[in-house]
């Protein structure tokens, strides 16, 4: 009797957190924040970042990006950009794209070292890689490392995303 309400306890637990994570990975397509995008033909749901905490934010501390998921920023105007691994903990590709959704550059993102001990927050932003836009981007996209080529999206191929339900203008 002992073993069958330790591995009931055990699987209540189980699916507890299995709940919790679905809950977790649901939440941005639940709370409007997530949306579907075509890229290459292929449907991702992307996390919107479209406020200055969110875009800041980013994807730091993920350690995994799904392999149809990733992140939309949205900025409020069309601007020369740049970013970078902060506190990143896996590869990723970038395409920074103008107000009508064409990509005007992109990019294999690399893991930095972790800020060390000792380390200032300005020495360690001080010596974080930046990749820029190269021409003026009114979004960027973040995926896992190597979509953007398995997608065979490159500088002036466009991104409808007319279906998404943002600001364009």
């Amino acid at each position: 009797m002992l073993r069958c309400a330790s591995a009931a306890r055990a699987l209540a637990a189980l699916l507890s957190l299995a709940s919790a994570l679905g809950a977790v990975a649901a939440r941005g397509a639940e709370d409007g924040s997530a949306r579907t995008v075509f890229l290459g033909g292929v449907a991702y749901e992307l996390e919107v970042a479209d406020d200055p905490a969110s875009r800041e934010r980013g994807l730091m501390g993920r350690r995994e990006i799904p392999p149809r998921g990733g992140m939309l920023f949205v900025f409020p105007d069309e601007a020369p950009r740049a970013f970078w691994m902060k506190n990143c903990l896996v590869d990723m590709d970038l395409a920074f794209l103008d107000a009508s959704g064409r990509v005007v550059s992109t990019h294999r993102m690399r893991v930095e070292p972790p800020r060390g001990p000792g380390e200032s927050e300005a020495a360690y932003e001080a010596r974080l890689r930046h990749y820029a836009s190269g021409a003026p981007a009114r979004f960027a996209i973040e995926l896992r490392a190597g979509s953007l080529a398995r997608l065979g999206l490159d500088p002036g191929e466009a991104v409808d995303l007319s279906g998404v339900g943002l600001p364009l203008r």
